[in-house]
């Protein structure tokens, strides 16, 4: 039987964290407070057409709004920058911003489907997880989520995920990440 993230973190995960660091209530115990979903696709889109950038930012769109399971916002430059053929109000990415439901259902096929099916994968290296317990994952191709047919991708995009704790130390977003089962190596 699988336990889903959620009830882990009400079940098990609470009870460790009380027990390791002293914690006096549930409320203190630190939790997932939003997964930010973040592709940049600018290097993509400079020397296409408008039609063909177009093109592009709309195929881009629809993979991540399966990804994620809600529309995506784009994202614009802030100035141009002539080096990298940008101009001021160009789409240069997207982001999604997850929370409740969703970010539990994207952080299960992250952890159970999605990093295991990506090439070459021994775990999320510690230093992925910041001063903050903040975790940042870097996944090189889309594709390897279920959602996505690799048939009828045009073409392979890389993407960030943000998992934003309320932690106060490393050491406790580092604990908290390994008994929600999230795959990160020991070192």
């Amino acid at each position: 039987m699988i336990i889903h993230l959620k009830d882990k973190y009400k079940k098990e995960v609470i009870p460790k964290m009380k027990e390791k660091f002293g914690y006096k209530n549930d409320m203190a115990v630190p939790s997932i407070k939003k997964v930010v979903v973040n592709v940049g696709f600018g290097r993509y889109v400079t020397n296409k057409t408008p039609q063909e950038r177009e093109s592009f930012i709309n195929f881009l769109l629809n993979d991540l709004a399966l990804i994620t399971g809600q529309k995506p916002v784009l994202k614009n430059a802030k100035k141009s920058i002539s080096g990298f053929k940008l101009r001021k109000g160009m789409p240069v990415g997207a982001v999604c911003t997850l929370r409740g439901q969703r970010m539990y259902d994207f952080l299960e096929r992250l952890i159970h489907i999605a990093l295991p099916r990506s090439r070459d994968f021994k775990g999320i290296d510690q230093k992925s997880i910041d001063k903050n317990g903040n975790l940042t994952i870097g996944i090189k191709e889309h594709i390897v989520f279920p959602e996505v047919s690799p048939e009828k991708a045009k073409q392979i995009f890389g993407l960030e995920v943000s998992v934003v704790t309320n932690a106060k130390t490393r050491e406790e977003g580092l604990e908290l990440f390994k008994l929600l089962g999230f795959p990160i190596k020991n070192t």
